[in-house]
């Protein structure tokens, strides 16, 4: 799908207090740069009262923008093609399958992204599992809402996790944690296509939820009722 670029320039000391405010609207990411950021959002999304959003930020922040159209592409393919392995001291290595295996860590796990996201690069993945080292997540139920690559599937699963249901809206995220599911030999995890109403009378001991803001926000309720007593959302 195609998406628009907000060009955002802007002040160094007004550019987060704008990003949290835009990121209550509909954008699906944003983009640091040393002019300030870039804001996105599907072409589906985009309509005139967006337009009419930004520009009262604008009469408030005093900041310059351009807009224009981001052709559909294979963004992770683009993100992936200087992909290094992600080290996390001797907790965990992602490697994709281009690179050697690593011995002394606990888990070497291969994920080849494709068009899925996650590989640990960004924050939150690496966030997620410096969180999940410190749970115990032995022979628990496991739900990894919208699971990318699935590999936080994986590494819960490494972790002891009984089961994991791992779901995306996304069918090529579905396609590719299974591939990635199979070559790290994580047979208990079962991956479904589809919303949060596919999985809507399954309770799990600990909640997995790597996503954007928005959705997260939007899907509290819904992830915690989900919940086991004494269940863990992350």
């Amino acid at each position: 799908m195609n998406y628009y670029q907000y060009k955002i320039l802007i002040a160094p000391e007004l550019a987060e207090v704008l990003l949290a405010l835009l990121s209550e609207l509909d954008f699906e990411s944003f983009e640091e740069t040393p002019e300030g950021f870039n804001a996105y959002i599907k072409e589906s999304m985009d309509s005139v009262d967006m337009d009419s959003a930004v520009r009262d930020y604008q009469a408030r922040f005093n900041f310059q923008y351009t807009k224009s159209i981001i052709p559909h592409q294979n963004w992770n393919e683009l993100w992936e093609s200087n992909f290094e392995p992600l080290r996390i001291e001797n907790y965990i290595n992602i490697r994709a399958d281009f690179h050697p295996p690593v011995k002394d860590v606990r888990f070497d796990l291969l994920i080849n992204p494709k068009m899925a996201f996650g590989t640990g690069k960004h924050a939150t993945t690496y966030m997620m599992m410096r969180a999940m080292e410190m749970e115990d997540f032995q022979q628990k139920k496991v739900f990894d809402y919208g699971c990318g690559t699935g590999v936080l599937a994986i590494l819960a699963s490494k972790l002891g996790a009984l089961t994991v249901d791992a779901l995306d809206i996304d069918i090529l995220s579905v396609e590719n944690t299974m591939e990635n599911a199979v070559v790290n030999h994580a047979a208990n995890i079962h991956t479904y296509h589809g919303d949060l109403g596919t999985l809507a009378h399954k309770n799990y001991d600990v909640v997995l939820a790597n996503i954007t803001r928005n959705i997260i926000l939007a899907s509290l309720p819904s992830l915690y009722e989900r919940l086991s007593d004494g269940g863990l959302l992350l």
